[in-house]
Formats: structure tokens, C-alpha cells, sequence
């Protein structure tokens, strides 16, 4: 009787196996298919750096390469998103144009294609025409145009290899904390400076996404955290404390690639900065805080669907100097002023006004099914945008919320309401380093908030 109920169970079991569909879940984990790379963007010759205006030569050597990194996920619809992290100051305009147009060819649209950037203060300056405007050489204005060229097709290029090889794969969240960036706005009798505030808002929170290969094996660790990456100011490049965290982590993981992806850190600055060793500490700091959010208990296994959008924005910037003001300014002291003063002019002179509005601003939201929700925002944004995102879009629920600046269109400062009427640098003072024409309307967060909920809403909805 035992040999015969045995025989049975083993046919049943057999049957069984027969009938499994072929793409079962044992192949195809929770219908992801993903695959990373990674390929070196270190100029090939002396290029001018961007971050600090009182630059006054090209960089001198390296520290360590600068990257450019790509996270290909795909849904079991097709539904892609292509994620972008470079060890760049910023992404412009030039860039994502060329990027967003050279990988249409391996099917990836707008919607679907991201691009972050982690605000290495010790990296090449890709704005040619502010090269120009401030006086530089301009061999590095020239040098710069043909960088951002060959970054583009770099990355362009790595686009297209990682696609060609997704291979099912699981995802997870999950996130801890890192301590080292601090509120950098302090409020005094003359007003907000820029200086360590410890009573200010900040954004600790350390966000980590990884990758893993239906064989168990790790890809892919993209991680964020809220804090402008300033801690050096030499002539090297150098990918600051997010390079080196980016480093810690792929010695720690053999065989995986560790992006970073900045986020909302305007208004944030790490502490105490200005030398290498400070900048591997904060390095170290990161990793450490990746490496608490793997072990974590409260990891999340991704589940689909993949949904994306994107949409452009329209802002508008307060009432523009007049005409006597933009004179007067253009005699200052403070050659950005005058600098900025004058191309002011020089709009005036030839369109009759001077542009009040900022129609192309890029928003962009991922959600993987009711688990994470992924704001990209593109600018300097301040920390309130990620801490009001994380208020709002959760809802009561338990998804949780990343939001990331530096995305698409790195312009300039991008500031909340509250910094607006606070005043400051990051208010309005560091728009003489742009083109535009001043600081925004006091509508810019709540233009910006609700374009970021019509996108969730849209996704939620399908």
C-alpha cells in the first residue's frame, strides 16, 4: 500500500510539474527583467570646472574617474525606466536633449528615461555659454561643447548594451539614515547666510533600490541621500563623497554597481568639509548607511506594475528689474551682477521684454505597483520638496516616496515658498548665475507640487 500511495503522489507531483506554463515565476521573478552598467566619464583633456564661480584655471589631474551608470527595469508589460546617474555638477538641457534623442533607437521615449546628477562640485563645466559670459578662454567654452557631445554618446551607448541584456531579475527597497548633511541656512540680524544651521530642515533618510539576478546574485545598489556634494573645492576631479560612497560599496559587493542619486538638497550642505579625507568620511558615512538599509528587517520586494510619466511644467519668475534698475546694476561692483545685468539688457534690447516664464520645466514619477513611488524634479530643489512628497503622496498608506532633484534640467536653484519669503541666496541672489531673470513667483511650489500629484493621480488611476 505505501509503494503504491507513493507512486501515486510522484505521478500527481509529475503531472504537475507538466502543466507549469513556460516564463513561470521561476524564471521570470516577480516579472522584472533589469540589468546595469557603468562607463567612465573622465574629460580626455583640461577642461574648466564647474561649482564655484571664483575658478580660475582648469582642472589638474584626477582624484578618481568620474562614471556615468545605467539602470534598465522592465515590467512583464515592456513598460520600461531607464535610470541615469552621472558624477556631473548637473544635467543641461544640451545633454538630456542629446541623450533623450540617441536612445529612441533601442525604444526608449521620454517618459521612460531619467537622468541624475550628483552635484560634484569637483567636476567639468558643461554650461559653454556661462564659460563665455563670465570671460573664460574660450578654447574651454569650445572644449566644453565637445564634452558634452562625447558624454552623450557615451552614455548613449551604454543606454543601448544594457537593454540588449535584461535578464530576469527581483527588486527591493528599503532605506536608513545618514547624519552627515545639515540644514545650511542660518538665520541672522542681516538676514539668511549661508552657514551650518542644526535647527533647520533636513532629510536623512538614505533610499536604496537593488537589483538582484534570478540567481540571487547582486547588480545593481542605487542609493540617494539629501545633501549637496561640496565638501571639496580643489582643482581635481574628483566625485566627492558620493564617488567615494559609490566606491566603499562596490568593494563591500563585488560584481555590483553602486549608483548615487542626489537628492533635494538645495538648502543642505555636509559638515564639517573642505578636505579629502572629510569627503571619504562622508563617503563612508553613505555607505555605511546603504549597508544598515540592506540588513534592515523592513526590506521590500518590488511588485509591479511599472508605471511612468513625465511632463513638462510651467513657471514664472517675479517681476523682472526695469530697465533703470538693470543700468544701475550693470555699474556694480560684483562683476556676476553686472554680468547678469547686462544680458538682462541685452534681451530687453532685442525682443522688447524680458521672459517671465519657465515653460519647460520636467517632472517625472515612477511607481512600482503600491510599493515605492520616485519623483524626479529637476533643479536645485530645497529639502521641503522631498519632506512635503513624502507627506503627501504616501497618503496614509504604506508606499513609500524618493524624491531626487538634480533630474533632467539642472538650471539653477529651485526654492519653496518658505525660502522665497526667507530670502537668500538660494531665494534669489544665486540667479545671477543663470539666465534667468530673477527669483520665481511665490506660486513656484505649489505649481511644481501639483504638477507632481496629476502625475501620481494619472498613474494610480490606470
Amino acid at each position: 500500500m505505501r509503494h503504491g500511495r507513493g507512486l501515486v503522489i510522484a505521478l500527481s507531483l509529475a503531472c504537475f510539474v507538466v502543466l507549469l506554463p513556460s516564463g513561470a515565476n521561476a524564471e521570470e521573478p516577480c516579472g522584472w527583467r533589469a540589468a546595469v552598467g557603468a562607463v567612465a566619464i573622465t574629460p580626455e583633456e583640461p577642461l574648466w570646472m564647474g561649482g564655484y564661480a571664483a575658478r580660475d584655471k582648469p582642472a589638474e589631474g584626477k582624484i578618481h574617474d568620474l562614471f556615468a551608470k545605467v539602470l534598465v527595469i522592465e515590467d512583464q508589460d515592456g513598460q520600461r525606466l531607464v535610470m541615469v546617474t552621472t558624477d556631473l555638477l548637473g544635467i543641461t538641457k544640451e545633454l538630456r536633449t542629446a541623450v533623450e534623442t540617441q536612445v529612441r533607437q533601442y525604444g526608449v521615449e521620454q517618459k521612460d528615461l531619467l537622468l541624475n546628477a550628483s552635484h560634484t562640485h569637483c567636476g567639468p563645466e558643461l554650461r559653454s555659454e556661462r564659460l563665455l559670459r563670465l570671460g573664460i578662454d574660450t578654447r574651454y567654452a569650445a572644449s566644453s561643447r565637445k564634452y558634452v557631445r562625447w558624454v552623450s554618446q557615451r552614455i548613449a551607448t551604454l543606454v543601448g548594451k544594457v537593454v540588449a541584456r535584461i535578464e530576469p531579475a527581483r527588486l527591493f527597497y528599503s532605506h536608513a539614515r545618514a547624519g552627515f548633511a545639515m540644514n545650511r541656512r542660518l538665520p541672522t540680524e542681516k538676514g539668511f547666510i549661508n552657514s551650518p544651521n542644526p535647527d533647520g530642515p533636513t532629510d536623512h533618510q538614505v533610499p536604496v533600490l537593488r537589483m538582484e539576478t534570478a540567481s540571487g546574485d547582486s547588480k545593481a545598489i542605487l542609493f540617494g541621500y539629501a545633501c549637496h556634494a561640496t565638501t571639496l573645492s580643489f582643482q581635481q576631479l574628483c566625485g566627492d563623497y558620493p564617488g567615494f560612497a559609490q566606491q566603499f560599496i562596490q568593494e563591500a559587493h563585488p560584481g555590483c554597481i553602486a549608483m548615487f542619486m542626489n537628492g533635494c538638497s538645495g538648502d543642505q550642505n555636509p559638515y564639517p568639509r573642505r578636505t579629502l579625507d572629510l569627503a571619504k568620511q562622508h563617503g563612508r558615512a553613505l555607505a555605511n548607511g546603504v549597508e544598515t538599509a540592506l540588513l534592515t528587517k523592513t526590506q521590500t520586494e518590488l511588485r509591479g506594475p511599472l508605471q511612468v510619466a513625465f511632463k513638462n511644467v510651467t513657471l514664472r519668475f517675479a517681476e523682472p528689474p526695469t530697465r533703470k534698475n538693470l543700468e544701475k546694476q550693470v555699474q556694480a561692483g560684483n562683476k556676476y551682477i553686472r554680468i547678469h545685468a547686462r544680458r538682462l539688457l541685452d534681451e530687453l534690447d532685442a525682443q522688447g521684454h524680458i521672459k517671465r516664464e519657465f515653460d519647460s520645466f520636467p517632472l517625472q514619477v515612477a511607481r512600482f505597483g503600491d510599493d515605492l513611488i520616485l519623483v524626479g524634479i529637476c533643479g536645485e530643489a530645497v529639502v521641503d520638496y522631498s519632506l512635503r512628497c513624502k507627506q503627501e503622496l504616501s497618503d496614509g498608506s504604506q508606499i513609500a516616496v524618493w524624491t531626487a532633484g538634480y533630474c533632467n534640467d539642472v538650471f539653477g536653484y529651485l526654492p519653496s515658498e518658505r525660502i522665497l519669503q526667507e530670502g537668500g541666496y538660494e531665494a534669489g541672489e544665486a540667479m545671477r548665475y543663470t539666465t534667468f531673470p530673477g527669483p520665481f513667483e511665490a506660486s513656484v511650489e505649489s505649481r511644481i507640487m501639483e504638477g507632481i500629484h496629476q502625475l501620481v493621480s494619472g498613474l494610480s488611476q490606470k
